[in-house]
């Protein structure tokens, strides 16, 4: 049974957000009270959020699909609908989230650290918001758009200080085992490791992380073996350690020739030649690996690198080993940048920036693209004639019609606003105002006008009832 994992598809929906409510206030003796339709709730967010108890993302292999919840419809009685709830998922530290084409959205590191994966859609707009001094009683809502939706790559690398790097049973879970109260598994058969081991090492006052990465052979960086699954895992690592088998059967190899090779590899996959290196000759304890390290360590000191003979089994040469990883580690730390105090960036648009733009295509279609016109128009009930007029209202104020008619745009041609794959397509008719029928002028609504005599009427017959209760309580008989 699979019991790490460090790379998964993840497909995220977020929640959609709810409809806005068209209500009208009723109560006795007011036949129109005003709108009092309340807002839909926003939709829940999808969070990826890195937790230090989390170690592996095997939790979203088993189940890939997540999704928020949506919000709630708005009501009468100015009553808006309830938020979505959230979606916070748990990742481990130094999660890296992609697209499906590989760029790279997030870089998790730290706990605490999050990132908004799938974004809520916001809720619609009631009728009462809608109203204004010349729309006094909208009859329609707005209704609340969809949440995102898509798929993302999440990819482990592990965060650790040091990297131990080598060909298969070189001891390197061996030496991580004595360094640190890590516990991997152990045999005397290759590819014994098939996940990266983690452990923690102190050295006087230093602490630091110390990771086993699975065996390393020829052609790792092209896939072979397990070297592609894990080499991601040196990435962040800030030291890296050869582990060289001195007390090796295989009668083709020697520490050098290993060396090499595994060097290639690293070179291969790139991006880590400016790591220092250390090189342990493990295995000492062994007669003829003692006699195979004191050969091969003054050709490995002639190339710069530090040399270290221990044996993991009958723990030499450990203590001295812990401290120069200790020391290399501090000064990697001590050479990283000091985080800086958050800024806020403030970026204004352009003076020019219209916020969209109208496009004329190969078949004679003109497409309008923006923020502004394409949320507007998921908002819009085409259902309903006055929502349509403030659907128009709202993208003539804006400036869509006459940068189409300066785009060459002639009554009765198409025009989509929206991407290719969900657009929204009519004949444009610059002269009419779409729900305008209904309303007479635009922000006017004749419903009014016409409910004020029979309230004026109302009023007056109240008045002759109270001059006749009056006069009857001024009557004097003879």
């Amino acid at each position: 049974m699979t019991t790490f994992v460090d790379r998964v598809e993840l497909h995220v929906a977020a929640g959609n957000g709810g409809h806005g409510c068209a209500s009208v206030h009723r109560e006795k003796f007011k036949p129109l009270g005003g709108p009092d339709g309340g807002n839909g709730g926003r939709g829940g967010d999808v969070i990826l959020t890195v937790d230090q108890s989390v170690t592996t993302l095997l939790e979203y292999h088993h189940s890939p699909h997540r999704k928020a919840t949506n919000g709630k419809p708005g009501e009468g009685g100015n009553r808006s609908g309830k938020d979505g709830q959230d979606l916070v998922l748990s990742v481990p530290d130094g999660t890296v989230v992609l697209d499906k084409q590989g760029n790279v959205l997030a870089d998790l590191v730290g706990h605490g650290t999050s990132f908004v994966a799938a974004q809520g859609g916001r809720g619609g707009l009631g009728n009462a918001a809608l109203a204004s001094a010349r729309r006094k009683a909208p009859g329609f809502a707005l209704l609340g758009e969809p949440g995102d939706l898509g798929d993302i790559v999440l990819e482990l690398k592990t965060v650790a200080d040091v990297a131990l790097v080598g060909y298969p049973s070189a001891g390197k879970s061996s030496l991580i085992s004595v360094l640190s109260a890590a516990k991997p598994k152990i045999a005397d058969y290759p590819f014994t490791t098939l996940v990266p081991n983690l452990g923690v090492v102190t050295a006087g006052s230093t602490v630091y992380t110390i990771a086993d990465v699975p065996g390393l052979i020829p052609g790792a960086s092209q896939g072979k073996g397990l070297g592609l699954e894990f080499l991601r895992h040196v990435e962040r690592c800030s030291v890296l350690v050869h582990v060289l088998d001195t007390a090796t059967l295989e009668s083709d190899r020697d520490p050098v020739s290993d060396l090499d090779i595994i060097e290639e590899e690293l070179k291969e996959y790139g991006g880590l030649d400016n790591r220092p290196r250390i090189v342990v000759l493990n295995k000492i304890d062994v007669p003829d690996g003692k006699d195979l390290a004191e050969m091969v360590r003054p050709d490995l000191e002639a190339r710069g690198y530090r040399v270290f003979e221990v044996s993991a089994v009958a723990h030499i040469g450990l203590k001295e080993l812990s401290f120069a990883l200790a020391d290399l580690v501090g000064t990697a730390r001590a050479a990283k940048p000091k985080e800086e105090a958050t800024r806020i960036v403030i970026r204004p648009k352009a003076v020019d920036d219209a916020g969209f733009t109208v496009t004329r295509e190969e078949d004679g279609l003109f497409r309008v693209r923006g923020e502004k016109p394409e949320r507007w128009v998921r908002q819009t009930d085409f259902n309903n004639d006055e929502a349509v007029g403030y659907l128009a209202d709202r993208l003539n104020r804006l400036g869509v019609e006459d940068e189409l008619m300066k785009a060459g745009a002639r009554s009765g041609d198409g025009v989509a606003i929206g991407p290719e794959d969900n657009a929204v397509v009519f004949d444009w008719e610059p002269t009419v105002m779409a729900g305008a029928e209904m309303l007479g002028r635009r922000g006017e609504d004749h419903r009014l006008d016409e409910a004020r005599p029979a309230v004026q009427r109302r009023r007056d017959r109240q008045a002759e009832r109270d001059e006749l209760d009056q006069a009857y309580d001024d009557f004097e008989p003879f």
